[in-house]
């Protein structure tokens, strides 16, 4: 390739009023390729892209894979059934375990409420028991009493303060030798203080029977 710079002498030109000559030998691709073979309309066109071929039937491919762990297989009547789900099914359970509990807690409550007042009616009944065989015994001893004469009754009265001086006496007696003998103790006095008072009460109500006796007879 030869560059020819058509410049006067003595001038300088610009650039771009350059010439560039091409030797004549040389040709463009353009020009190679048309003086080539002709290509077929095949082999011209641009290449097909890949194509996917479905070779699954269409019975077969609308098929869900069982195997897969993942996939469960449900009947026709799955929306109409009660219990869908295990986690219904769990909920469920528990459900009815709290609710069979609340029922046996409640039951228990009720039995210990109806055997409370079962031993409080019995409690009562007993005291209504007694106390009707108090009063029972009480007007027998009146009628005893009432049904004495006065010379016996005078009799009685005059023995129960004997009894009552006569034991008083021989427990002082017993006292004042252990208190000489330096044996009298607040055990010992205990006791002789109980004798009386046990004494004391018997005739206390030796007497209220007498007078109540002679009361209800006069």
């Amino acid at each position: 390739m030869n560059l020819v710079k058509s410049i006067q002498p003595g001038t300088h030109r610009p650039l771009s009023t350059w010439t560039l000559t091409l030797p004549r030998d040389i040709v463009s691709y353009a020009d190679v390729a048309a003086s080539g073979p002709k290509q077929t309309p095949e082999e011209a066109a641009a290449p097909q892209p890949v194509e996917l071929v479905n070779t699954e039937s269409v019975a077969t491919a609308s098929l869900t894979d069982v195997d897969m762990p993942s996939v469960h297989t449900v009947p026709s009547d799955f929306s109409e059934q009660p219990i869908q789900t295990e986690t219904q099914a769990n909920r469920l359970d528990i459900e009815a375990e709290a609710d069979a509990k609340a029922d046996a807690k409640a039951d228990a409550e009720a039995e210990a409420e109806a055997a409370k007042a079962k031993a409080k009616a019995k409690v009562q009944n007993t005291k209504k028991q007694t106390a009707k065989k108090a009063r029972e015994t009480d007007s027998w001893l009146v009628q005893q009493f009432s049904g004495l004469s006065d010379g016996s009754a005078s009799a009685l009265a005059v023995t129960n303060l004997a009894a009552i001086i006569g034991v008083s006496s021989y427990l002082g007696y017993k006292a004042w030798g252990l208190y000489e003998r330096g044996n009298l103790s607040w055990k010992t006095a205990g006791v002789g203080v109980g004798i009386l008072a046990g004494v004391g009460a018997a005739e206390a109500v030796l007497g209220r029977y007498l007078y109540k006796g002679k009361k209800g007879g006069s």
